[in-house]
């Protein structure tokens, strides 16, 4: 292998022995016939099973081969930071490790990356997952595009190409978490998208179950725009509005009508609506200032307990 490879694939995997020597297999014939020198990056993210062993085995009989191993799990964007920090390449593409995005799609992701572009993004053709998992995901799109202000079919497919200055781009920003197809998109000038297939999932369970997914709605409100908190100060205007116009008129019926009791459960109906929006309100501030807090204690991202280079 030349000094400085061409393609530089990162891998990030949790509990994937079962699918780890298909993939590996899969990678290493489609990359060999692109005809260009390349580098394979596992970044093993707190595994428990046997994935490290079958990763040290690659390593071992492969010198394409890198391995990254976390102490623990730290999640998958930041084990893609992870192996940003050790990729040589000048185009990095990022590639889940449960097939369900076939390796031999890559091609097609190097060819488009060669006609200029910084950034290639994927939408999966018939996608094999189940409705609880495309409507979030369908959701999460959508607030992503407004967000970022660049409007692509599927932020959440992991297939995707970058440039070398682009990855360079994204290592200076330390912040403990993101999103980085959006952060990516952030940086970009030429951005496209292209269509990839889309594969059952060979083995082991999925690792973005409904609170992963809400998880990631709060990364990319809070690391993107202030929209959330501008949207809660707008509503509190509103509300103050409202609250003012309905005291003045109950105090105008009082006047007319005189006291009554008939309104009680009403005006307790309107207070716990207004108690609701309010702790609403904190919980959106508290997100803020907890990230915040997250970011002043500049703890490490991630602690690498080995590398296999």
């Amino acid at each position: 292998m030349e000094d400085k490879p061409y393609i530089s694939i990162l891998v990030p995997v949790l509990n994937e022995e079962e699918s780890l020597k298909e993939l590996h297999q899969r990678l290493s014939d489609t990359l060999e016939g692109i005809k260009r020198t390349y580098e394979i990056i596992y970044i093993n993210d707190g595994s428990t099973d046997k994935t490290q062993e079958i990763l040290e085995d690659f390593h071992n009989s492969d010198s394409h081969v890198k391995v990254i191993e976390f102490n623990r799990n730290y999640g998958q964007h930041i084990a893609l930071f992870a192996g940003f920090e050790y990729a040589r390449g000048e185009v990095v593409i990022t590639i889940d490790g449960d097939l369900q995005n076939p390796p031999e799609e890559i091609p097609k992701l190097v060819r488009t990356m060669e006609e200029g572009y910084e950034v290639v993004g994927t939408y999966r053709k018939r996608r094999k997952d189940s409705i609880f998992r495309k409507i979030p995901s369908y959701i999460v799109n959508k607030i992503t595009a407004k967000l970022v202000g660049i409007r692509l079919k599927d932020y959440g497919c992991m297939l995707r190409a970058y440039r070398r200055n682009i990855v360079d781009y994204m290592k200076m920003c330390t912040e403990s978490s993101s999103f980085i197809p959006a952060l990516a998109n952030t940086f970009a000038k030429r951005i496209t998208e292209i269509e990839v297939s889309h594969e059952e999932r060979k083995g082991g369970i999925s690792k973005y179950g409904v609170f992963k997914l809400f998880q990631l709605n709060f990364d990319l409100m809070t690391n993107f725009s202030l929209l959330p908190i501008q949207f809660i100060g707008f509503l509190g205007i509103v509300i103050a509005l409202l609250g003012l116009a309905f005291a003045v008129l109950l105090f105008v019926r009082r006047l007319i009508i005189g006291p009554e009791v008939e309104g009680t459960f009403t005006l307790f109906g309107i207070l716990f609506f207004f108690v609701g929006i309010q702790i609403f309100a904190l919980g959106i501030i508290g997100e803020y200032i907890g990230r915040i807090y997250q970011e002043v204690r500049r703890r490490p991202r991630f602690i690498i307990k080995q590398i296999l280079q």
